[in-house]
């Protein structure tokens, strides 16, 4: 049983720069705090502070870079922010990417919907391939069952 695995690619570089420049930006404000006189005492533990603020807002932006899809013949996993999801084919009525909406979805039962934030607009043609090979794999089931 062959797994097709899909990550977005402009996302992770986009994410990784943003996490950089914030812990960057953080500790050049941290180290600037005590170097001059502002009206207001700051000690270390105000340094130690900002350092952290930088790393939480970094590790907050590397979240998008998380996202992910895997699926099989028997169904699809997706990763997204927080927490992964599986959903069997059955479970699924389509995989759709709607006229200008930023990531692809599966639509379920009942007007429901999970988007699959691994699937973004930005990457392209990458992502319509990656369309492809899902809606390949959700036929494949269809015919199985």
């Amino acid at each position: 049983m062959s797994t097709f695995q899909f990550r977005p690619r402009k996302i992770r570089y986009v994410a990784s720069a943003l996490a950089v420049a914030f812990v960057a930006v953080f500790t050049v404000v941290a180290i600037l705090l005590r170097s001059e006189w502002t009206g207001a005492y700051f000690q270390l533990s105000d340094q130690i502070a900002m350092v952290g603020i930088g790393v939480m807002l970094a590790l907050g932006v590397l979240l998008f870079a998380r996202s992910r899809v895997r699926a099989d013949e028997a169904g699809i996993e997706i990763r997204n922010l927080v927490g992964t999801k599986r959903f069997e084919w059955d479970q699924v009525e389509h995989v759709s990417f709607p006229d200008g909406a930023s990531y692809a979805r599966l639509e379920l039962p009942d007007d429901e919907y999970v988007t699959i934030m691994a699937i973004p607009a930005v990457d392209g043609e990458r992502s319509v391939g990656a369309m492809r090979e899902l809606r390949r794999l959700k036929a494949g089931a269809a015919q199985d069952a």
